[in-house]
């Protein structure tokens, strides 16, 4: 399992043109699963993300978790995150999860999430969706395990 996590001061997917997904302050979430992912490892980088201290305090020092400053979480399902790009000019999908079994751990990060913090939206597995941020920092964290 790889996240790809953004602060942001906004974020918003929208689908067809129409937004269906808006978050103030919070974070940009886009997961991708692998095969051997669990609901166990699930849990964890759950856990991890929303106790992350990456929101700024008074004196500018990264100090608060998501949860500390009650932000928002926007997550999305992104395959693509565990393209292999090292042969050949065509990325290899090979480490991404088999559909059935990403969309089942996908909905449970973002069960487990919504159990811990009800201040999330999530994009639908598999949509072809547009996001839009204004990432702040910039602020990007890249967690897998």
């Amino acid at each position: 399992m790889r996240l790809v996590v953004q602060r942001v001061d906004e974020a918003f997917t929208t689908l067809d043109g129409v937004v269906e997904n808006r978050i103030a302050r919070g974070l940009l979430i886009f997961v991708a699963v692998e095969d051997n992912d669990t609901f166990e490892k699930v849990h964890k980088m759950a856990l991890k993300v929303l106790k992350l201290r990456i929101f700024n305090d008074v004196s500018s020092k990264m100090n608060y978790s998501v949860q500390d400053i009650k932000g928002e979480l926007l997550i999305i399902s992104q395959f693509t995150l565990l393209a292999d790009c090292l042969r050949g000019n065509r990325p290899s999908f090979l480490r991404s999860g088999e559909p059935i079994h990403a969309k089942k751990i996908y909905n449970e990060f973002v069960n487990y999430t919504y159990n811990e913090t009800k201040l999330i939206k999530s994009g639908q597995f598999g949509s072809n969706i547009k996001v839009h941020s204004v990432n702040s920092g910039p602020a990007t964290f890249i967690i897998d395990m």
